[in-house]
Parts: C-alpha cells; sequence; structure tokens
C-alpha cells in the first residue's frame, strides 16, 4: 500500500507531499489543472519512462518518493534475492531524473537499474490508463488474463521452459540434418589425411636422423678425404709410423716414464702424459674402425633423399613446411579423435530424435492439461465478468472467453510457447447483438468497464495491493457512473484504490478526496496537490457536478451526494 507520496521539481508540481491513506481515494481538479501530471510522477517512479522535459523549468533535477507498505510474498522474495533489507514490509523508493537526462534509482537506500525498479514495482502498484485499456483490444493479452484468473501462471511458465527445451532441440536436429553433407565431406578428408600419415609409418625425431645421413652421405668424398688425413697424422703417412702422433706420443711416454725412474718429482706428470697415450690410442682406434665401416652407397642415398620429400609433403600439406615430424604425428592423432566425433553424430542424431520425439509427448500432455484447465476457468470467467459488467450498466452484454484448440491431432499436436489454445475475448454490448471480438465492437467507455470488470474479478489471484486508475470514466456518465463508482468503493474493500476522475458521481464513493490545482506565483505557475474534506470537499463536489462550487443549490446537491454515498 502507498502511505506517502514526495514530488519535487517535476513538470508543474514544485513541492508536494501527500499523506495517502487506505480504502478509495480520488484525485481531482480542473481540466489542465495536471492530474496527469501527477499520475505521471507515480509512473516515473516505478520505473517508467524518464525525459528532461518531466524536470521543472529552471530547476536541475527532478525528485520522486514514495513510501509503501507490503505483505506481498513476492515482493519479499524479490527483495532478498537482491540482497535488499526492509523492515516489517516498508518499502522506500527514490528516483532522480537530472538535466543531463541521466535517472538514478534507490529501493530503501540501495542503488538498482531503472529495469529492476520497473519489475519490483510491478509487485506494489498495478496502474491503470489508456495505455493498459488498449491492451484490451490485443488478441496476445488475453491468454494471460485468463492464466491469471485460472491461477495457473506458473504451471504455464513451466510449460514454456519444456517448450522452448523442445524447440532448441528441433533445432539442434535441424542443423544435424543441414550439415550431413559438410559432416561427411569432412569424414572423408580427415580419413584421407590419417590413411596417408599411417602408410608413411613415420617416427618421432625421423626427420633430423635423416637429414644427418642424407648429410653424410652426399658428403662422402670430403668426409672420407678428411678421415684419410686423421689417419696419417696417427701413423705418419709414410708407413713406417716412425713421425706420426702416436709413435712421438710413444716415444715421449717411454722418455718421461723412464725419467720418472730417477726423479719421483716427474711421476705426476708421466701418469699424465700416459693416460693421455691410452686415450689417443683408443681414439686412433675408433677412427679405424670408422674408416672400415665407411662404404658410398648412392642407393641408400636417394632412399634417403626420397623419404625426405615425403616427409616434406606431408609436412607442407597438414601442418606447415617448417613443422616436424612430431607435428604431423599430432595432427593424424587429433584427426583420428575428430573422425570418432563425426562417426558418433549418427548415433548421437538417433539420441536425438528419441529425445524429441519424448518430448514432444510430455508437451502435448502438459498442455492438454493447461488447456483443461482453461476450459474451466473461461466459463467462469465468462461469468464473472458479466455479472461485474451487469452492475456496471451494462445490463444486456455478454462476454465469452473464447477457446480454440490450434490446428492438429492427438499424435502430431502444434502448440505454441503458451500451449495449445488461441484464446479470445468476445462481446457482445448489446441484448441481441451476436458476439465479437472486443476490440472490434467496443467503446472507449465500454472498454474502460471490461477492464474495471477484469480487475474486480482478478483480485483475488492478484497480490498488488495498490490499484491506481487514470481516465477509468472516459466515455461514461449518469447512472453508469454512479455504477462505477460503487464497483470502485466496493473494490477499494480489498484494495487501496487511486483514481482519478472529472465525475462527481464516482468521487462521492471515496474514503479520501485529494485535490490537483494550478496556479501563478512569483516564480510562474505551478500545480499544488492536497488533501480536502469537510466544506472543501462539498465544494469540489460541487464544481464537479455543475461547475459552480459557490451557487448554494450546488453545495447542497453535493453534501445531498456526498452523505447518501458514504463519501462523508
Amino acid at each position: 500500500m502507498l502511505d506517502e507520496l514526495h514530488v519535487r521539481n517535476f513538470a508543474l508540481i514544485d513541492a508536494a507531499h501527500l499523506d495517502i491513506e487506505k480504502g478509495f481515494t480520488v484525485l481531482s481538479g480542473e481540466t489542465g489543472a495536471g492530474k496527469s501530471i501527477l499520475i505521471g510522477s507515480l509512473v516515473f517512479l516505478l520505473g517508467g519512462k524518464a525525459s528532461v522535459d518531466q524536470i521543472r523549468a529552471g530547476c536541475h533535477e527532478a525528485d520522486v518518493t514514495g513510501s509503501f507498505r507490503s505483505s506481498s510474498k513476492e515482493a519479499a522474495a524479490w527483495l532478498e534475492e537482491h540482497g535488499i533489507q526492509t523492515d516489517d514490509g516498508e518499502i522506500l523508493l527514490r528516483r532522480v531524473l537530472k538535466d543531463s537526462g541521466k535517472s538514478s534509482s534507490w529501493i530503501n537506500g540501495t542503488p538498482v537499474t531503472k529495469a529492476d525498479l520497473a519489475a519490483f514495482a510491478s509487485y506494489l502498484v498495478d496502474l491503470h490508463g489508456q495505455h493498459e485499456q488498449q491492451s484490451l483490444v490485443k488478441v496476445a493479452e488475453h491468454r494471460r488474463y485468463l492464466d491469471l484468473y485460472a491461477g495457473i501462471v506458473d504451471e504455464v511458465s513451466a510449460f514454456s521452459v519444456l517448450y522452448r527445451n523442445l524447440v532448441d532441440k528441433r533445432q539442434e536436429l535441424e542443423a544435424f540434418s543441414s550439415n550431413e553433407y559438410e559432416r561427411q565431406t569432412k569424414i572423408d578428408m580427415l580419413s584421407f589425411a590419417v590413411g596417408e600419415i599411417d602408410e608413411a609409418r613415420l617416427k618421432d625425431g625421423e626427420d633430423e636422423e635423416l637429414e644427418a645421413e642424407e648429410n653424410r652421405l652426399s658428403s662422402f668424398e670430403k668426409l672420407y678425404s678428411d678421415i684419410e688425413t686423421v689417419k696419417s697424422l696417427f701413423d705418419g703417412g709414410d708407413g713406417d709410423g716412425s713421425s706420426g702422433i702416436s709413435s712421438l706420443l710413444r716415444k715421449l711416454n717411454s722418455t718421461v716414464s723412464h725419467a720418472a725412474s730417477y726423479d719421483g718429482q716427474l711421476s705426476a706428470l708421466s701418469n699424465r702424459i700416459q693416460t693421455a697415450f691410452y686415450e689417443l690410442d683408443d681414439i686412433e682406434g675408433e677412427f679405424e674402425r670408422y674408416s672400415s665401416s665407411l662404404v658410398f652407397d648412392p642407393a641408400r642415398l636417394q632412399e634417403v633423399q626420397d623419404r625426405q620429400d615425403l616427409i616434406y609433403k606431408l609436412k607442407k600439406k597438414y601442418v606447415g613446411a617448417q613443422a616436424s615430424v612430431k607435428d604431423v604425428l599430432d595432427y593424424a592423432e587429433n584427426a583420428r579423435n575428430e573422425l570418432e566425433k563425426l562417426s558418433n553424430m549418427t548415433a548421437d542424431k538417433s539420441a536425438l530424435e528419441s529425445e524429441i520425439a519424448q518430448l514432444e509427448k510430455e508437451v502435448y500432455l502438459a498442455a492438454k492439461k493447461i488447456s483443461g484447465k482453461r476450459k474451466v476457468a473461461a466459463e467462469q470467467m465468462s461469468k464473472a465478468v458479466e455479472e461485474v459488467l451487469f452492475k456496471l450498466g451494462m445490463k444486456g452484454a455478454r462476454f465469452c472467453v473464447s477457446m480454440n484448440v490450434k490446428d492438429g491431432n492427438d499424435v502430431v499436436q502444434k502448440c505454441g510457447p503458451y500451449g495449445m489454445d488461441d484464446i479470445e475475448f468476445l462481446i457482445a454490448a448489446n441484448a441481441g447483438n451476436p458476439l465479437m471480438p472486443l476490440g472490434r465492437v467496443a467503446s472507449g467507455g465500454e472498454l474502460s468497464r471490461v477492464m474495471l470488470a477484469l480487475k474486480t474479478i482478478l483480485s483475488d489471484a492478484d497480490t498488488t495491493e495498490t490499484l491506481v486508475f487514470d481516465e477509468v470514466d472516459t466515455g461514461i456518465g449518469g447512472e453508469v457512473a454512479v455504477a462505477v463508482g460503487e464497483h470502485l468503493k466496493l473494490l477499494s474493500a480489498k484494495k487501496q484504490v487511486l483514481c482519478i476522475t472529472h465525475l462527481a458521481s464516482i468521487a462521492v464513493y471515496a474514503d479520501n478526496q485529494i485535490k490537483i490545482q494550478k496556479g501563478a506565483s512569483g516564480t510562474g505557475t505551478s500545480t499544488s496537490v492536497f488533501r480536502i474534506d469537510g466544506d472543501n470537499r462539498i465544494k469540489e463536489i460541487a464544481r464537479m457536478l455543475s461547475g459552480d462550487s459557490d451557487s448554494q443549490e450546488s453545495l447542497e446537491h453535493a453534501a445531498a451526494m456526498l452523505h447518501k454515498f458514504g463519501g462523508m
């Protein structure tokens, strides 16, 4: 429930503070006084559109604050989910708009986005104006009203999730089919690559080994010449070994060893020379063995070069010319893994088809269950709306919630995201007229009363505690206006009802009345907002009745109406 509303620098309102009571409150004032401005400030506070035009001329910001009390479980759950504290259901909303165009919003002092503010405020206030009245002509909205009346909003939401899952799975299956050619092409390409690489029987590091062997075989003559030179240096090159390294080192070893027998200080040097002699002797032997194995093999050279060409082509084809054999082997392994996945897709497709078949059954059964509940609710809702319309002066009117099942059968049922039903409100505003779509035959006044009837029958299902009606009296007067006022009064027994009206026959039913008045001052034109009672209220009702708030006849008529209909 809305307890207080503070408005500062909003449009023509300089500053306004309203204490709003429970029950039925009307807001009245002369045409152009700013009644819509006050509702506009409330719409702004609840997360509506913000425009710098809403800031009072000469000011830098507009500021609207509202104090609420709520017992709504949905509102409490929203606050808890967003980590916002509340004290016994007391809630403070505030929104500020600066002349830069930027707006800021708070819930209980916690900054929130405009979207969050609007989402939360929907649990506190239901504002009905011309925009919502026009929504009645939109057939898509009719299903929402019926589901709310039937109490199946959560069930339909769960169905929408199930249906969305089915749609996603169908799209996934469609992707399987549309990509089948691409999948098969990739399988062929990867299979060929794996086969070609496997056939080559590559070994990790083989390219480096082949490079070394090719270098040795292609340089045989130079290598052979160098080895022969090394051998001649060891043995002297003349066949007797008298001047070779080995002969000289042998003679050096013998001489130093003999000298060491005379002086022990030379023993260490003798040992080092002896070690060098044995090491060099072993090296000479290795060169001899290497020389004997050194054979020029042109066939092997060609074989190595052919192998190198094959490896180069595989590298260039699959991983790049500068890559290694290991890179080629890794490519083949990855290709094998991808092939396995692609091959398994056939099995996945079959599993997906089975899953879709099961989901289709679940969707159909859930939609059928929802449809059954809607059918029962549609009959009850039609009668309930007709009863309210009768009280609102549409005594011969017939109202029907029409339901048609979408095309399909028990095997293949066509459903939408909200079920299998097409729902539309039909009305015959006058006795004897055929039922026709609501948007085609209802006048503005009739639409207002249909909306009021819907708000009435949904009041128990809707946990929103404050209802605001703007322009509910459009196109009505006389007895109909009296009926509307009486009905708003009855509705206020369950909800806090705020209503802008220019009809005295509605205003006299209100528990509270607030007057909006425009006037001029030294700083310009401004709108003031204040509560009226007693004689001031009688004068305002008299003005609404005849435009004359001073004549004795108008004042007496106004006082009589207020006493008769409970406004005083």
